[in-house]
C-alpha cells in the first residue's frame, strides 16, 4: 500500500492540488481525539456527555464525518459518467477496508495499556466503532456525489444545485425519526455475561431484566436505537462500557463497577456507533460534501466564506430550534438536533482554519497539525490500538512497572 493510499480515510484526499486549511481540520481532529481519550479521566468535563448534552469529546466524530464529505466533493468533482460504475466499485472498496480495520482497532482485539495482552473471543468482538461510522458515512456521501449530479441550472445557487443531495437527507432522516419515535420496545432481558457489571444480577439469577414496554423514548434503558442493536448485532457484539454508566443513577465506582441497587439498564452493553444513528452521521457526512462543493467549484475567498457561513448559521439556527422544542442534543442516538449544531460547529471550525491558513497563509503556525492531517490514519491506527502508548511504556527503569505510562495512570486515573 502506498504513502498515498495509506493516509486516506480519516479520509480520502484530492489528487488534485490540497487544501492546506482541510489538512489541518483533518490534524486538529486528531489531536482533539487524543486529548480526550487521555485526558478525559484527569478533565472529565471534557469527557463525552453521559446522555444527553455535549461536551469537547463528542465533536471529534462530527468533526471527522465533515471532512470525509468536503475531501469526497473533491475527489469526485470531475468524474465522468462513464466512469460511474468504477467509480463506485472504488469507493465500495475504501469503505469495506475501513469498516474492517475499524473492527481490527475497535473490536477489542487489543486490550489496553493496563493489560499487556492482545486477542479475543470472536463471538464477543464489537462490530461497530468510529471508523465503521465514518466507513458508512462515506459510502452513504460518495454515492450520492457519483450518481446525483448538480443541476445545470445557472440561477441555482450552490447548495439548491444539489438538490438530490438533500432530498437523500430528508429521507434519511425521515427513516431516522420514524423507527427511533415510532418503534415500539418492548420489555427485554440480558445475561450477566453480556454485561458490563462484575457484580452478580439483583436477586442472584441469571439475568437482568429492563422494563420498557414504551415507544419513542429516547433514555439509556428504552431507546429504539438500542433494541435494533441487539436484535440485529447482538449483545455480545456491542460497547460494554457505554459512557451512560457515568450517570448519577448508576453509582459508578472510579474502577468501572456498577453499584447491585443500580437500575438494570446500567449494568447493559450498548454502541453509541450502533445502526440506526449511523443514519443521521451519514447525513452529517453530506452536509460536508456542500461545504466541498463550494470549495471545488467557487475560486474566490469571498464568495466560498459567504456560502459556507450562510449554510453553518442556518444548520445553528435550526439545531437550536429542535433543542428548544424538545428534541435533546445526543451524540449516543446522534439526533438531529446534535447533527445539526455539530455541522454547524464544524463548518464555523473549518471557516476559522480556512481563514488563517488559506486566505492569510499562516501555514508555519499550523505546520504540524497539516502533518497530522496528512497521516491521520496512521495516527489513528497507533492511538485506537494503544501501540503508541505501548511503546512509550516498554521503557521503564529497574522493573516494568516502574515506566512513565504506569506513572501517569496510577496518578490520574480515579480512585
Amino acid at each position: 500500500m502506498g504513502d498515498e493510499e495509506a493516509a486516506e480515510p480519516l479520509l480520502p484526499k484530492s489528487s488534485e492540488s490540497r487544501v492546506a486549511s482541510l489538512d489541518v481540520f483533518r490534524g486538529l481532529s486528531v489531536v482533539l481525539m487524543i486529548f480526550v481519550d487521555y485526558a478525559a479521566s484527569i478533565f472529565p468535563v471534557i469527557a463525552h456527555a453521559p446522555w444527553n448534552g455535549f461536551h469537547l469529546a463528542d465533536f471529534v466524530m462530527p468533526f471527522f464525518l465533515f471532512i470525509a464529505g468536503i475531501s469526497l466533493a473533491l475527489l469526485y468533482k470531475r468524474t465522468p459518467h462513464t466512469h460511474r460504475t468504477q467509480a463506485t466499485w472504488k469507493a465500495l472498496a475504501r469503505a469495506v477496508k475501513l469498516f474492517i480495520l475499524g473492527i481490527f482497532l475497535q473490536g477489542g482485539y487489543f486490550h489496553g495499556i493496563t493489560s499487556l495482552t492482545y486477542g479475543l473471543d470472536i463471538q464477543a468482538i464489537r462490530l461497530m466503532g468510529i471508523l465503521q461510522r465514518i466507513s458508512i458515512g462515506y459510502l452513504i456521501a460518495a454515492l450520492c456525489e457519483i450518481w446525483l449530479p448538480a443541476s445545470r441550472r445557472k440561477e441555482l445557487g450552490f447548495f439548491t444545485s444539489y438538490c438530490w443531495h438533500w432530498l437523500v437527507s430528508v429521507i434519511l432522516l425521515a427513516v431516522y425519526s420514524g423507527l427511533l419515535y415510532g418503534l415500539y420496545v418492548p420489555d427485554w432481558q440480558f445475561n450477566v455475561s453480556a454485561s458490563t457489571s462484575l457484580l452478580p444480577p439483583t436477586g442472584g439469577g441469571d439475568v437482568y431484566t429492563v422494563n420498557c414496554s414504551v415507544r419513542g423514548d429516547l433514555g439509556p434503558a428504552c431507546n429504539s436505537a438500542g433494541m435494533i442493536d441487539r436484535y440485529i448485532l447482538g449483545l455480545d457484539h456491542l460497547y460494554r462500557k457505554p459512557v451512560f454508566r457515568n450517570l448519577k443513577e448508576c453509582n459508578m465506582s472510579g474502577k468501572g463497577q456498577i453499584s447491585d441497587s443500580s437500575p438494570s439498564w446500567c449494568h447493559a452493553p450498548f454502541d453509541p456507533e450502533g445502526i440506526l444513528s449511523s443514519i443521521t452521521a451519514a447525513v452529517s457526512c453530506i452536509f460536508g460534501l456542500q461545504y466541498g462543493h463550494v470549495l471545488a467549484h467557487v475560486q474566490d475567498h469571498k464568495g466560498r466564506l459567504e456560502n459556507w457561513l450562510r449554510f453553518s448559521l442556518l444548520c445553528f439556527a435550526l439545531g437550536l430550534s429542535l433543542t428548544l422544542i424538545g428534541i435533546p442534543l445526543n451524540k449516543s442516538l446522534y439526533t438531529i438536533s446534535y447533527m445539526l449544531l455539530t455541522s454547524a460547529g464544524s463548518g464555523l471550525t473549518f471557516i476559522a482554519l480556512y481563514v488563517l491558513v488559506d486566505v492569510y497563509g499562516h501555514r508555519r503556525l499550523t505546520a504540524v497539525l497539516e502533518w497530522m492531517g496528512k497521516h491521520s490514519l496512521s495516527i489513528f491506527v497507533l492511538v485506537s490500538s494503544n501501540l503508541g502508548v505501548i511503546s512509550i511504556q516498554g521503557f521503564y527503569w529497574t522493573k516494568p512497572e516502574n515506566n512513565i505510562i504506569h506513572w501517569i495512570v496510577t496518578r490520574f486515573q480515579h480512585s
